[in-house]
C-alpha cells in the first residue's frame, strides 16, 4: 500500500483498512480474539487494544504540539529503539480489559483520529517540518503509521496467527 500524499488519500485509506479489519474481526469468535498466541504471545484482542493506543498516542502527541509542548515521542521515557518494550507495556495494561470495551475503544479511537485529521490541510498534514515534534516527517506520515498501515498490519499478522494456531 503506497504512502498517501493527499489528505483525501489518507481519510480514503484509514477507512478502507479499518473497515477491512473489522471484517476480519467480526469474522471471529471471542475465543478465537481472545487465545493468547496469535501475534507472538499477544491474543488479536492484544493486538486490537495496541492499535487503539497508538491512535491515543498519536492524537496527544499533536495536541501537545498545538499546545506549543514538544511530545514525547514515541512515549515519555522511551525512545524508537524500544518500540518492543513500549508495545509490551501497551499490551500489559490492556491485558484484562474486556474484548468489547477493547472494541468500541479502538472504534472510538478510529472515529477520533478521522475527526482531527477531516479539518487539517493539505500543508499541514503533508509539508515536512510544519509541526516541530515530527522532525523530516510530516504530519500524514505519523498518522498514516498510526492508523491505516497499522491496520493493514494487524490484519496480515492476526490471519497469520490464526493460520500458524490452527496447522498447530
Amino acid at each position: 500500500m503506497p504512502r498517501p500524499t493527499t489528505k483525501a488519500a489518507l481519510l480514503a485509506q484509514a477507512e478502507t483498512e479499518y473497515d477491512a479489519l473489522m471484517a476480519q474481526i467480526n469474522r471471529l469468535t471471542e475465543a478465537q480474539l481472545c487465545a493468547p498466541g496469535c501475534v507472538g504471545e499477544w491474543s488479536a484482542k492484544d493486538v486490537l487494544a495496541h492499535l487503539t493506543a497508538w491512535i491515543e498516542m498519536f492524537i496527544g502527541w499533536y495536541a501537545a504540539g498545538q499546545r506549543g509542548q514538544r511530545p514525547a515521542v514515541p512515549a515519555e521515557g522511551y525512545s524508537w529503539g524500544e518500540l518492543p518494550k513500549l508495545n509490551q507495556r501497551i499490551c500489559e495494561a490492556h491485558r484484562d480489559q474486556p474484548l468489547e470495551e477493547v472494541r468500541a475503544a479502538l472504534a472510538a479511537a478510529h472515529q477520533a483520529v478521522c475527526a482531527l485529521l477531516r479539518p487539517l490541510s493539505e500543508a499541514e498534514l503533508f509539508q515536512p517540518k510544519m509541526f516541530v515534534w515530527t522532525g523530516q516527517s510530516t504530519l500524514g506520515s505519523y498518522a498514516a503509521s498510526c492508523t491505516s498501515s497499522h491496520y493493514l498490519w494487524a490484519r496480515t499478522e492476526i490471519r497469520k496467527g490464526l493460520r500458524t494456531r490452527q496447522t498447530a
